[in-house]
C-alpha cells in the first residue's frame, strides 16, 4: 500500500513509457501503491524540465536581488481579519479525535490484517502523515484542534486541579527540541526502514504507546511546554502551518485566538531563529522525505552491488537503509552550514553563525512541504481510496457504516502513460514552486539580517545555488526509475 511492505506494483505504460522486462509483470506481487513505486522509465525530456527548474530558481534570485525590500516586506505584511475563536469548540474536536484514534487502535489490534482492508495504517500512512501534511500547509495549524491529546488534558488536568499550567513543572530550557529530534528519526526509521510499519497490530501497539507516553509527559510538563518542544507531530505541523493561508494571532489565552488570512510564507518571515534542535529537526524533516526517494532507486541500489530487478526486500536493507538515513541528514545539514558560512563572509556579517543559521533554516520550510506533496501525492491519490473504503468496514465485518465499503478503488489514477503524464508535471511544477518560494523566504530573511540590500543578495548567494542544486536533484529523482 505505502511502499513499506516487501513488493510493489508494476505499472503499465504506452507510449511516453519504456517498460521493463514483460515477465516482471507476471510476478505474483501484491499491487501496493506508494509514490517512490515506479516501474517505468519517463521517455519525457526531463533534461529540459531539470534546466527549467534550475533556471527558474535561479531567475527567481535574481529578481528579488533588485527588488527595494521595504516595498516586498509591506506587501509580504498584508493580512485579513477573519473570525474569532474560543477553547469549548477546540476541546470537544480534540476529544473526538481521541475517540477516532482509540477505535483506529482497536481496528489495528482486531481487524483484518490486511493493511489495505485495515483502516489504522491507511490514516495514519495516507490521511494523517500525508494529507494532514498538505492541509497544515494550506489552511493552517489544524493539528492544534485534530490531535487526540488536547481534549483529553483538559479533562484530567481540571479533574486533578492543575488546570493552570503555571502549576506545572515544564520540559528545562536545554532539552530544547531534542526530544521532537529523536522521536522524529524513530518515527522516519520505522516507516522507511522497518521490515513492516504496515502491519496493523504492530502499528497499534507502536501508536498506542506514543498516545500514552505523550499524555503522561503533558500531564507533568504542561500541554504547552510539552507539545511545543517534545511533540514531534506538533512540532513538525506547527513549522508546516508557517507557510500556509491562515495565521492565528494569540489573545489572551494560548487556546484563544483570531484566523486572519495571510500570503503563502508571510509568517516565516516573522519567525524568530531557532535553537540548534529546531534546526535539526527542520533539516531531518527534508532529508528524510528525500532519502525516502533516494532508497529505492537504481543508482542507490547500485552503490550497494544490489540487484534493482531483483529487490531483495525491506528486511535485508535495514542496515543499508540506516546508514542512508544518517547520512542523508549528515549530508543536507553539512551543504546547508557551508552555505550560511560562505554567505556570511561575503556579506561581512557581523551576525553569530547560530543566530543567521537559526533564521535562515526557515527557508527550508516550503522545500520541506513541496518535497512532501511531490513524493507522496501518488500515495495519497491511490491509498487515500482505500482508506476511505477501509473506514467503512473497519474490522473487516461486513459492515458499510459511511456507505463506501463497496467503492471501486480507481488505481487507473496513476497508471497509463497520459497519468504518468500529468502526474510528472505536477510534481515537477510543485517542487519548483516549493524552491522559489523558499528563494523568496530566504531573502526577507536575509533583509533581517542585512539591512542593505547588495550585502543581503551576497549573503544570498550560496544558499541559492544550494536550492538550485536541490532542485535538481528533487527532479532527478521524480524521473530516475525506482524498484521494489
Amino acid at each position: 500500500m505505502s511502499g513499506r511492505t516487501e513488493g510493489g506494483a508494476v505499472e503499465c505504460c504506452r507510449h511516453r513509457l519504456a517498460l521493463l522486462p514483460p515477465a516482471l509483470a507476471m510476478l505474483p506481487t501484491p499491487a501496493f501503491a506508494h509514490a517512490s513505486d515506479r516501474g517505468h522509465v519517463l521517455l519525457l525530456p526531463t533534461g529540459y524540465y531539470v534546466t527549467g527548474g534550475a533556471l527558474a530558481v535561479a531567475i527567481s534570485f535574481l529578481v528579488l536581488a533588485l527588488l527595494p525590500p521595504d516595498a516586498l516586506g509591506r506587501f509580504w505584511r498584508r493580512h485579513l481579519p477573519l473570525i474569532a475563536f474560543g477553547d469549548r469548540l477546540r476541546t470537544i474536536v480534540s476529544l473526538v479525535s481521541f475517540a477516532g484514534f482509540v477505535f483506529l487502535i482497536a481496528a489495528g489490534l482486531f481487524g483484518s490484517r490486511d493493511p489495505l482492508s485495515n483502516p489504522l495504517p491507511l490514516v495514519i500512512w495516507t490521511l494523517l502523515w500525508v494529507g494532514l501534511a498538505m492541509l497544515q500547509g494550506l489552511l493552517g495549524d489544524l493539528w492544534s484542534w485534530l490531535n487526540p491529546w488536547y481534549g483529553p488534558w483538559r479533562i484530567i488536568s481540571r479533574l486533578i486541579g492543575r488546570e493552570d499550567e503555571a502549576q506545572e513543572t515544564r520540559p528545562p530550557a536545554w532539552l530544547g527540541c531534542w526530544p521532537a529530534v529523536f522521536l522524529f528519526f524513530a518515527f522516519a526509521w520505522f516507516e522507511l526502514i522497518d521490515p513492516a510499519p504496515d502491519d496493523p497490530a504492530r502499528l497499534a501497539f507502536a501508536a498506542g504507546l506514543y498516545w500514552l507516553a505523550t499524555f503522561i509527559a503533558m500531564l507533568v510538563f504542561g500541554y504547552r511546554g510539552w507539545s511545543r518542544s517534545c511533540e514531534f507531530l506538533t512540532v513538525f505541523f506547527a513549522m508546516v502551518a508557517r507557510f500556509a493561508l491562515l495565521e492565528r494571532n494569540e489573545v489572551e489565552r494560548d487556546e484563544d485566538g483570531r484566523l486572519n488570512l495571510c500570503w503563502p510564507g508571510a509568517k516565516l518571515l516573522a519567525a524568530e531563529p531557532l535553537p540548534a534542535s529546531g534546526i535539526a529537526f527542520l533539516l531531518l524533516s527534508l532529508s528524510s522525505v528525500s532519502f525516502d526517494g533516494l532508497s529505492k532507486t537504481f543508482f542507490w541500489l547500485g552503490l550497494f552491488s544490489i540487484n534493482p530487478l531483483e529487490y531483495p526486500g525491506r528486511t535485508a536493507l535495514i542496515g543499508i537503509g540506516s546508514f542512508g538515513l544518517v547520512l542523508t541528514f549528515v549530508l543536507l545539514a553539512a551543504a546547508f552550514f557551508l552555505t550560511v558560512v560562505l554567505g556570511q563572509h561575503l556579506a561581512a556579517s557581523r551576525h553569530s553563525f547560530g543566530q543567521a543559521t537559526g533564521l535562515l533554516v526557515w527557508s527550508i520550510v516550503p522545500i520541506a512541504l513541496a518535497y512532501h506533496v511531490a513524493h507522496y501525492l501518488k500515495a495519497l491519490l491511490v491509498d487515500g481510496q482505500y482508506a476511505i473504503a477501509a473506514l467503512s468496514d473497519p474490522f473487516a465485518l461486513g459492515w458499510n457504516l459511511f456507505g463506501t465499503a463497496d467503492m471501486q478503488i480507481e488505481a487507473g489514477v496513476v497508471a497509463g502513460a497520459d497519468s504518468a503524464w500529468w502526474l510528472w508535471n505536477l510534481q515537477a511544477g510543485i517542487i519548483i514552486a516549493g524552491h522559489m518560494l523558499a528563494v523568496l523566504v530566504a531573502h526577507g530573511l536575509a533583509w533581517r539580517l542585512h539591512p542593505v540590500p547588495s550585502r543581503a543578495a551576497l549573503s544570498q548567494l550560496p544558499l541559492t545555488v544550494l536550492m538550485i542544486a536541490y532542485t535538481v536533484f528533487g527532479l532527478w529523482l521524480l524521473a530516475t526509475p525506482t524498484a521494489g
